[in-house]
């Protein structure tokens, strides 16, 4: 049976400011605790952070219209929006010169704020070619999971 802990962690990979940078390192924990092989979860993980981007692009494809029209969902989608401007506009400048590796790039580095969910409105934002942008996204998500493992086992070794 799947524990609650395990639960909460693919919860959190699969939300919008956690995403696996959160997730990831509470489900090797969870893997290790249970001597569960740490290849599986790790697998899982990201697998689940790479098909949530066809979730993100429905949504803001075909569903994002219909929540502009709640004011609390448009407040802070605005709000969010206004603040994540700046990385919009940053990007669209590496953009310009390097293509979908500054999108890649973009998703793989480790911090909050640049996962699948960021890449993806980005992507929407800028009108990007979706087929690519799916392939940059993901290859990020699978280096931001690697980058995270080893870190989390890094971390792990040093208390054992």
């Amino acid at each position: 049976m799947i524990d609650l802990k395990l639960i909460y962690a693919i919860l959190l990979t699969l939300m919008p400011v956690t995403e696996l940078r959160v997730g990831l390192p509470m489900a090797i924990t969870y893997a290790i605790e249970n001597e569960i092989p740490i290849i599986l979860i790790f697998s899982t993980v990201v697998l689940l952070n790479i098909l949530i981007i066809f979730f993100i692009f429905y949504f803001l494809d075909n569903l994002h219209e219909v929540f502009m029209n709640v004011r609390i969902y448009k407040k802070l989608f605005e709000a969010y929006l206004k603040r994540f401007q700046k990385r919009v506009d940053k990007f669209e400048k590496k953009y310009e010169t390097s293509g979908f590796l500054a999108l890649m790039l973009f998703v793989a580095i480790p911090l909050p704020g640049t996962g699948a969910w960021s890449g993806c409105l980005v992507s929407w934002l800028l009108g990007l070619e979706r087929k690519k942008s799916i392939l940059a996204i993901a290859t990020g998500i699978i280096i931001a999971g690697i980058l995270v493992l080893f870190g989390t086992l890094g971390f792990i070794n040093l208390f054992l």
